[in-house]
């Protein structure tokens, strides 16, 4: 963990540094990567299969590779009552989230009598990646599916990781309304859903987070298929003052790191003494913790306090662009509404980032790695086109047409000031 102070001459260029240290993937995973897919695009499922043998250590066929509706429906039964419940309450809330983002279509004629618009349309198929292995992870189902099933999406598909299936992830699918469902996970999962492998048709956009030979794939493929984003490692930023109950912010912080010794965790605090009070109580909580040794890393090699003026908080904020940020103050808007550049805020001591990851109905996907700078976290309109529409009847054709021409002209595409010559020479 590293401390600083915004009043040291150097700080600036002290925790810039800190932010530009690596904390992606070896060089050689994007090789890796690249493999596997050259592999998948030539020999299909075949090579979806001996990957996943290889790596997964499990054998699948044709026949084995989709998990069954039975399969789907034991998974329910077998989840335990007051997790269903917690994932009904989840998708409600997530599901009334997104309605309200849905967009309206537009038509309108402007003063040149041109009629002109929008209509937005759903995506034809989407393949969601939901990973396995160190966790199951029924929210990623719900934050990435229940957005496109809104969206209208006709098809979704779903890829995981092989292994047990874990009920409480295919109870979150049926409760997302997802009945496709494929066994395979990492670099080739996402391959296959790119071009498709046997039974195992190709989708139009991959959304969802994955270690990081998914991230490397999703990189590669961008162009063949949509991309909702490039997961990097998970961030939070804690703004607390000294009114907090240590250890309340203590396990924001290891909320975050518990979920991989590169992610980050950030305190910022106007106070040297409930500093050391918050770090003294996020030791005790590594103790308790069965996540404790990823946190630990986390924490020690990522993480950061930073004693400054909560005045200053919106600045520092920005500067990390961070996924998700508290502000655990008397005036949380005032501070946070100064804010630019963060996946996700969360105003005052009981709006722990958590509630935002299961139930507060927005979506948990955000930008990581200084995205929020430019990107914005999953939303129903990942999962929706917009088309324009522009329509000239020969009055209106007549004011734009010599604009056409003229412009045309002036870059050096003779057919298209031609097209539009032709046709004002016709109204003459």
């Amino acid at each position: 963990m590293r401390r600083f102070r915004s009043t040291d001459p150097d700080f600036t260029a002290a925790f810039r540094g800190f932010l530009n240290e690596r904390r992606g993937s070896p060089a050689d995973v994007d090789a890796a990567a690249a493999e596997v897919l050259a592999a998948v695009k030539a020999d299909g499922l075949k090579a979806v299969l001996d990957y996943t043998r290889k790596f997964d250590r499990v054998d699948l066929t044709e026949e084995t590779v989709r998990v069954t509706a039975e399969e789907i429906e034991a998974g329910v039964a077998a989840c335990e009552p007051a997790v269903r419940e917690a994932i009904a309450f989840a998708a409600a809330r997530i599901r009334a989230y997104h309605t309200r983002q849905k967009p309206a279509d537009q038509r309108w004629t402007d003063e040149a009598g041109v009629e002109l618009g929008w209509r937005w349309t759903p995506l034809e198929a989407v393949g969601v990646y939901v990973p396995g292995g160190r966790a199951a992870y029924p929210s990623t189902v719900l934050m990435n599916a229940v957005p496109a099933q809104v969206a209208g999406v006709d098809r979704i598909a779903m890829v995981t990781p092989p292994g047990k299936l874990q009920p409480a992830v295919l109870a979150a699918a049926k409760e997302a309304g997802v009945t496709e469902i494929w066994r395979i996970g990492g670099a080739q999962a996402v391959a296959a859903l790119a071009w498709g492998a046997g039974p195992i048709q190709p989708v139009d956009k991959i959304v969802g987070p994955g270690n990081a030979y998914v991230t490397a794939a999703k990189r590669r493929l961008y162009g063949v298929v949509g991309i909702d984003a490039l997961a990097g490692p998970s961030e939070i930023v804690v703004v607390a003052d000294a009114d907090n109950n240590p250890d309340w912010i203590a396990a924001d912080l290891l909320s975050q790191a518990e979920h991989d010794p590169a992610a980050q965790s950030i305190l910022i605090t106007d106070d040297e003494a409930f500093a050391a009070a918050v770090e003294a109580a996020l030791e005790r909580g590594l103790k308790a913790l069965a996540t404790g040794e990823d946190a630990a890393a986390s924490w020690r090699d990522h993480g950061a306090v930073i004693i400054a003026p909560l005045g200053e908080s919106p600045a520092l904020v920005d500067l990390i662009a961070p996924e998700h940020v508290e502000f655990c103050v008397a005036d949380p808007e005032a501070l946070a509404d100064r804010v630019r550049h963060a996946g996700a805020i969360f105003l005052g001591r009981y709006t722990p980032e958590a509630i935002g990851d299961y139930v507060a109905g927005s979506n948990h996907v955000l930008p990581t790695s200084r995205a929020a700078r430019f990107q914005s976290g999953l939303s129903i309109y990942d999962f929706l086109k917009r088309t324009s529409i522009v329509k000239c009847d020969a009055a209106a054709f007549a004011r734009l047409g010599p604009h056409t021409v003229a412009l045309a002209q002036a870059e050096g595409l003779p057919a298209h000031a031609l097209s539009a010559a032709l046709r004002l020479r016709s109204a003459d």
